[in-house]
């Protein structure tokens, strides 16, 4: 790779261990890939965050990388946690999970990372402008961030997006190149879409086709953030798709060649198809939604939706602690908790402890929360529309 002068000094160990050994693993990652160069970038955002996830070796790693005097150098994000910061006791969280949790947030926020905690910093103040490239590690914030704003990132680890943030660059390759956001193949949408569940089920059936692809949507309409923040995240988490096009609705749209490329559709009967898949045959203990986190948008219909009425089981509105300080400025979370439901910030059901909370059957919205919570979290998962989910928890 091409390094200017002060990447050399910094191989050479001039300008300490630790840029030294993040910058080299950048070097080393840009080689695998064939990258001749870095490319500066605007922003990170960091996964790896739940002690669920990363346990006592990712502890001991940050805590050592923060006492080494590591420091980002641009404005950095962070990834959901295993629990709220703020309400954790109330959620039934081990003690000692809690404290570890708590020991990886200070070990960010000593090295100048944002403790954000949470999958959607698009949406809390981190919305990354056209063309701008980052080094982002959250799957669905990928290609959110790819597809709907038309930045550039390749779908970085957590330890990659750290390095990217402390150095300030990233290799130049995959997705911050032109010649490779090109679409690979043409998607027609027939079956109606309702809400983000039905969005989410036609990007899981899509990244199970094509998992390494670039979809180009026709059909979509007039697709919300929302139904598109679902519709990606469904397909990261069933294949590795971390860029999409939709017909007049994705910046980058205009300027796809399709002609010659494979087509595939998606209609009523594949719809049914994922739903059913995607459905264990259990009675839910808890619901969940906000997986990706909920946007404001999304926890008014969530409230409006319980107007009036009492759940029977527990709901969880997983969302960022930003959006939750606004959702209540507007008595939206008020309204939630009057109806028996909880707003939880920092976390989400994919990366907390939930099976030792006592919860076996959840419901979702969410495509990805579905793939991930059976393996990581032992739950057995019935796939519902956000309706769908209120009407059984209220008894309707």
């Amino acid at each position: 790779m091409e390094l200017d002068r002060e990447q050399e000094r910094i191989l050479a160990g001039e300008r300490g261990p630790v840029l030294e050994r993040m910058l080299r693993l950048l070097v080393r990652l840009g080689e695998i890939y064939g990258a001749d160069r870095f490319v500066p970038i605007a922003s990170a955002q960091v996964s790896g965050v739940s002690y669920k996830s990363i346990g006592d070796p990712g502890l001991e790693l940050l805590e050592d990388l923060a006492a080494q005097g590591a420091r980002v150098r641009v404005p950095t994000t962070l990834n959901p946690a295993g629990i709220d910061l703020e309400a954790w006791r109330e959620l039934g969280i081990p003690e000692e999970f809690a404290r570890k949790q708590m020991r990886i947030i200070e070990a960010f926020k000593q090295m100048g990372v944002q403790p954000t905690a949470t999958c959607v910093p698009y949406l809390v103040g981190h919305r990354p402008g056209f063309g701008e490239h980052l080094a982002w590690a959250e799957s669905s914030a990928v290609v959110f961030a790819n597809s709907v704003l038309g930045a550039r990132t390749n779908r970085e680890s957590g330890l990659s997006a750290l390095a990217a943030a402390v150095c300030g660059v990233t290799p130049d390759y995959g997705y911050h190149r032109e010649e490779n956001r090109k679409a690979t193949v043409v998607v027609r949408v027939e079956a109606p879409l309702r809400d983000a569940a039905d969005f989410g089920a036609l990007g899981y059936y899509v990244g199970q086709r094509c998992p390494n692809g670039v979809p180009y949507f026709e059909g979509l309409g007039g697709a919300s953030e929302d139904q598109l923040k679902a519709l990606g995240a469904g397909m990261a988490a069933s294949g590795a798709v971390a860029l999409f096009h939709a017909e007049r609705v994705t910046p980058e749209s205009g300027k796809q060649e399709t002609a010659g490329l494979e087509r595939i559709e998606f209609g009523a009967g594949e719809l049914k198809k994922i739903r059913e898949e995607l459905t264990s045959d259990c009675e839910p203990d808890l619901a969940v939604i906000g997986c990706p986190h909920a946007s404001l948008a999304e926890i008014e219909e969530i409230a409006r939706r319980l107007e009036g009425k009492r759940l029977r089981k527990p709901l969880w509105v997983c969302t960022a602690r930003a959006i939750k300080r606004e959702a209540e400025r507007r008595g939206l979370v008020q309204a939630i908790e009057r109806a028996g439901g909880r707003v939880i910030a920092d976390t989400c059901a994919v990366v907390a402890p939930l099976e030792a909370l006592g919860f076996g059957c959840t419901a979702v919205n969410s495509a990805k929360a579905a793939r991930y919570l059976p393996g990581l979290c032992k739950q057995r998962v019935v796939y519902m529309r956000t309706e769908e989910i209120i009407d059984l928890l209220t008894g309707v």
